[in-house]
């Protein structure tokens, strides 16, 4: 919540990227209308039942990739741009280059596209994956059957983050590097400076994923008030459609606020000292909260460690 709050300031402050945002914003309602259009088409058509349904999941991956796509292309734009803030202490220092948001721009949406569109198939499956199987893990009890398999199952996930993760369009904005190489490279970063102790607990993602949800509900309720009035028979066609769409556009919006956190983690793990320059407070909280999620992993640690040992389980099968 810490760097939820400080990466907000940061957006807040950079209206440039607010713009950028908005303009996307209306990219995106220029897709839905388009897709909307051919997806009634299909509904409308006179094709069997079963080629019908296989369009309309055509349409529901192009609608989604094409989603993640633009919410990507967002995230390595600010990304480029929070990085460069952070790097040279502020938005007005002087060694900061000239219109820094155009040159990320035109990085993401030619050098980078195809990585951002590559990387836009998997990584927000993968990190829900991932959260469901973190939720499970912590539910079960001494079931060590259950714990094995979700074990097992938590571990190859952790493998596809590895080479999957959101991390890696920081370093995409900043180096230029393939996408599966700067997910690597990222996550290899944050265990060997045990920032990966900080990511663990972060729930910014969940706040964001809630603001998303609200959206949608708030946009659906309101199609359905205004669809009741007239066209009573249309009420769930409409009130679906309209959170699907208001989900996906306040979704777009919140990447801004996502993309400034993950450069921000980033930026801590790489230097710490960027971070000192630009706020020294915040970089304190950052470092005595890393102090103790380390401390607090190293005392469970020794915790299994104790419970595993042979001696304890011998002389426990003695007494008994």
């Amino acid at each position: 919540m810490l760097v939820l709050q400080r990466a907000v300031k940061m957006v807040w402050k950079l209206s440039d990227v607010m713009r950028i945002a908005c303009a996307f914003m209306i990219i995106m309602c220029l897709w839905l209308a388009l897709w909307s259009f051919g997806a009634s088409g299909v509904v409308a058509s006179s094709i069997g039942d079963s080629g019908r349904w296989w369009l309309l999941v055509v349409f529901s991956v192009s609608l989604f990739w094409t989603g993640a796509v633009l919410c990507n292309t967002v995230h390595v734009i600010v990304s480029g741009m929070v990085f460069l803030v952070l790097i040279h202490g502020g938005r007005e220092a002087a060694s900061m280059p000239h219109n820094p948001l155009l040159q990320s721009l035109r990085y993401a949406v030619t050098t980078s596209f195809g990585s951002i569109c590559y990387g836009s198939l998997f990584t927000a499956a993968i990190r829900t994956l991932r959260w469901e199987i973190r939720g499970f893990r912590s539910k079960i009890g001494n079931n060590e059957c259950l714990l094995c398999c979700v074990d097992f199952l938590f571990h190859l996930v952790e493998t596809l983050v590895r080479f999957f993760n959101k991390y890696a369009y920081v370093q995409i904005a900043v180096y230029g590097k393939s996408f599966n190489h700067s997910a690597r490279d990222a996550w290899e970063l944050f265990q060997s400076t045990g920032v990966e102790a900080l990511i663990a607990y972060d729930c910014s993602g969940a706040v964001l994923l809630m603001g998303t949800l609200l959206g949608g509900l708030i946009t659906g309720t309101c199609a359905v008030i205004m669809t009741r009035i007239k066209h009573s028979d249309r009420v769930i066609m409409m009130g679906t459609t309209a959170v699907l769409m208001g989900m996906i556009l306040v979704g777009l919006a919140m990447v801004v606020v996502e993309s400034a956190v993950t450069s921000i983690y980033l930026c801590y793990a790489e230097d710490p000292l960027l971070i000192h320059r630009w706020d020294p407070e915040f970089f304190d909280q950052m470092s005595e909260m890393l102090h103790e999620r380390l401390q607090h992993r190293s005392s469970r640690g020794m915790q299994v460690l104790n419970h595993n040992r042979p001696g304890d389980r011998i002389q426990e099968t003695v007494s008994i």
